[in-house]
């Protein structure tokens, strides 16, 4: 599939090229939703621990997480691993370490910046582990530019929310995985529809809300593209790590959702695991 210039995608693109230029997140400079001064908070609360974050070279954490999808994804020494939204490199360079020498890991990113910004953390995670198994590319994850059947895992981590062809998306999850392989995949889903100003805020589709699929589509939307074996867990407490009350984005949601209902009400933080037929 070739790449896109969709108005979403250019609006992503400027958002998240400034965060990885300034360390601010795109709803403002103290919000945990998307980057900000909360970043360590942000990737405690959705599921990382501080023995994680120890590993990492400085400035790969963005608290742009809405789970932990390494965690859970089983890694084997010597996998092929890929990470659809890598942006600084947070679950790349985990990963890596767990599939070790002999493993390899690649980053997909459509933002320059933020692709610039993970190999030069590469050359820093290198230097402080030895390892030197991770590669970053500039593309979009519609159009994932590696082969077919080449890849053992496939993570993300709140990154399909802001695709404007997430069924696009599935479908190049399936094509680049091997036969066998399996999806550790974390993500914003909504349990019911949003109300319409909230689902036209660019500000909330930046910051990973107003372009969650419902629930009953992302199922259609996996199983359309051939994978099976699905299982769906919600991340208890995600969604208020990533929006606490104080938080610039939650003011903001508040302020377009009906009176009395809170962000937990509407969306919620998956762990979604799948595999492709052997």
């Amino acid at each position: 599939m070739e790449s896109s210039r969709h108005p979403i995608h250019a609006s992503v693109q400027e958002a998240y090229g400034r965060i990885a230029s300034t360390g601010g997140g795109c709803c403002g400079k103290t919000s945990s939703c998307c980057g900000g001064d909360r970043v360590g908070e942000v990737a405690l609360g959705v599921g990382y621990s501080d023995a994680d974050l120890a590993t990492l070279p400085e400035g790969a954490n963005m608290g742009l997480s809405c789970g932990n999808p390494t965690a859970l994804a089983e890694l084997k020494p010597g996998e092929v691993v890929l990470d659809l939204g890598s942006g600084a490199g947070l679950d790349v360079f985990l990963a890596a370490q767990r599939v070790g020498a002999e493993g390899r890991v690649h980053g997909v990113d459509m933002t320059p910046a933020m692709v610039a910004k993970a190999r030069h953390n590469a050359a820093e995670f290198s230097r402080r582990t030895g390892l030197n198994n991770v590669e970053f590319h500039h593309g979009q994850i519609e159009a994932i530019p590696l082969p077919d059947a080449t890849v053992d895992v496939v993570l993300s981590n709140c990154v399909l929310n802001l695709s404007p062809d997430q069924p696009a998306v599935w479908n190049e999850i399936a094509r680049v995985l091997k036969p066998g392989g399996r999806v550790s995949i974390s993500d914003m889903v909504l349990l019911q529809p949003l109300p319409e100003a909230l689902r036209l805020s660019v500000e909330a589709l930046v910051g990973c809300i107003a372009g969650a699929a419902l629930l009953d589509d992302l199922k259609c939307m996996i199983a359309e593209a051939g994978l099976v074996e699905l299982a769906l867990t919600s991340k208890q407490g995600a969604v208020e790590a990533m929006l606490p009350s104080d938080d610039p984005m939650t003011a903001h949601l508040m302020g377009l959702l009906p009176a009395g209902s809170s962000p937990a009400d509407f969306i919620t933080s998956l762990l979604i695991s799948a595999r492709k037929p052997a």
